[in-house]
């Protein structure tokens, strides 16, 4: 996901010293990551969860705040770029996402980027999304309206995880109900005699990217839905 990241952000950020923060930063992977777009600025690390952060600072990771995406603790037209990776999905509360919307509108300085990633489609809703304690789904369409209702202004938007997304409705909808297939999420470390799965599904991610790379191409459908945005 990573890879189909950098090839939709890469056309919008060429080299130049920014201030970028991931709103939703996890256990920070991702922080390091987009080291690669902050040139001599810095990349600042938000969470809502205590031990995200903490696992952020055995990282060594420094410039992190522990707070809500939808009040965030930074001044008005502060940074360059701000990522939501899969966040919106996740602020419990009628309204939160569109407020976490506005802050990052609020955050970002004058011709500022978003990258927002959100899982797709409502009617998707599974047991993964009660393990996951996911609020909401979007359509693409729905994702660029919210985004658009903020004033951003849409310059790129596509689905992705798009080769993997028939197997996942088969399993979501169809084997977990009949009792086919275990509950829950889907997030969990493959068995050993299962490993080779992860070497296909990164190749059919990494297919995707290459797509992706051709100017305005996109993705029909997908599990993930993707925009980026301008300020």
């Amino acid at each position: 996901m990573r890879e189909i990241t950098a090839v939709l952000m890469d056309e919008y950020c060429p080299p130049a010293d920014r201030y970028i923060l991931d709103a939703g930063c996890g256990t920070g992977i991702n922080i390091d990551w987009l080291k690669r777009y902050a040139g001599g600025g810095k990349v600042f690390g938000l969470d809502l969860v205590s031990d995200a952060i903490s696992f952020c600072r055995e990282r060594g990771f420094k410039g992190l705040v522990q707070a809500s995406a939808t009040d965030l603790p930074f001044a008005d037209e502060m940074f360059d770029l701000v990522t939501s990776f899969d966040v919106l999905v996740q602020i419990p509360g009628e309204g939160s996402d569109d407020k976490a919307i506005a802050e990052m509108y609020r955050v970002l300085k004058p011709n500022g980027l978003a990258f927002v990633r959100g899982a797709a489609y409502e009617w998707m809703h599974s047991g993964h999304d009660k393990a996951m304690d996911t609020q909401r789904r979007y359509s693409l369409n729905q994702l660029a309206g919210k985004l658009e209702k903020q004033n951003f202004k849409i310059i790129r938007k596509t689905y992705a995880n798009t080769i993997p997304f028939p197997a996942a409705v088969i399993r979501r909808l169809v084997l977990k109900k009949i009792g086919l297939s275990d509950s829950g999420s889907d997030v969990k470390p493959l068995s050993p005699r299962l490993q080779w799965l992860n070497t296909l599904l990164t190749k059919a991610l990494l297919i995707e990217a290459r797509h992706l790379k051709k100017q305005k191409a996109k993705l029909p459908f997908g599990l993930s839905a993707i925009c980026v945005v301008r300020k």
